[in-house]
């Protein structure tokens, strides 16, 4: 004995639940790849011009600056000793910082050219 106290014929709401999901998917476009990574683009693009291209350019100017160093610069190095530079050799400088003290470097080792000024 089975008792079903609702009897709903599902028939006709399942018919129309199929048509309306038919409809909206002939409706519905899916979108172009290009619009769907285009804000991945924006971002990337954003993140170069504020974040990759000024350290390279910054890299670039310290590379030509450690480039065109020659004896009689006065230059500030990494470690913050400034001095005057004496000789040069391949990868390698001496600077003067003192009276009868001189010490050899790494170029790279310098980060500025010393302002005039700055005495």
């Amino acid at each position: 004995m089975t008792s079903c106290w609702l009897n709903i014929d599902a028939g006709p709401r399942l018919q129309w639940k199929n048509e309306v999901e038919n409809l909206f998917l002939q409706q519905s476009v899916q979108p172009n790849t290009l619009v769907t990574f285009l804000p991945f683009a924006v971002i990337l693009v954003i993140f170069y011009f504020l974040l990759i291209r000024p350290g390279t350019q910054r890299q670039k100017k310290l590379q030509q600056m450690i480039d065109s160093l020659k004896v009689g610069d006065r230059v500030v190095t990494g470690s913050g000793i400034y001095g005057t530079i004496t000789g040069l050799k391949n990868d390698r400088i001496q600077v003067r910082i003192a009276e009868n003290v001189k010490i050899e470097m790494s170029k790279n080792a310098v980060t500025a050219l010393q302002n005039p000024e700055e005495e």
